[in-house]
């Protein structure tokens, strides 16, 4: 049996039930929690990660990263200002994308697996931004 929209009313069922969304938030910026948490637990690893990419100065672009990457990942789940916080996530994903996975430079296998990084990277900003969409929605309901 279908739904008018077409959907399954199974599936309408789970997608309506209360905690889908807040999981789904922390689903979305899950890999940015864990990243945070380990940038912050291993702060000269983070350094070098951002100096081996090219970002100088690379202790900056560490600390902003970590900042980033935990305040948005918090306002995502919380579900407040999330436009600012999966915004912040996205800018930061950008520059991940451009300066990590640079498949124009590469040849071979290396750039088959910088071409998957750069659009799952392009995936996840989508992803964001639909987050944002959906949190302008509710507040105009």
């Amino acid at each position: 049996m279908m739904s008018p929209s077409g959907t399954p009313r199974w599936v309408a069922a789970i997608l309506v039930w209360p905690w889908i969304v807040p999981l789904a938030r922390l689903g979305l910026v899950s890999a940015f929690l864990i990243g945070g948490v380990q940038k912050l637990a291993d702060f000269p690893a983070a350094v070098a990660e951002q100096a081996h990419f090219g970002l100088e100065p690379a202790a900056v672009w560490a600390v902003a990263a970590i900042i980033v990457e935990l305040g948005g990942s918090l306002l995502v789940i919380a579900g407040r200002w999330v436009w600012f916080g999966a915004g912040g996530l996205g800018v930061l994903t950008a520059i991940a994308m451009f300066t990590a996975n640079d498949f124009w430079a590469k040849t071979g296998h290396d750039r088959f697996m910088a071409v998957n990084a750069f659009f799952e990277h392009l995936g996840l900003i989508a992803g964001l931004v639909l987050v944002s969409i959906l949190g302008l929605r509710k507040q105009a309901t």
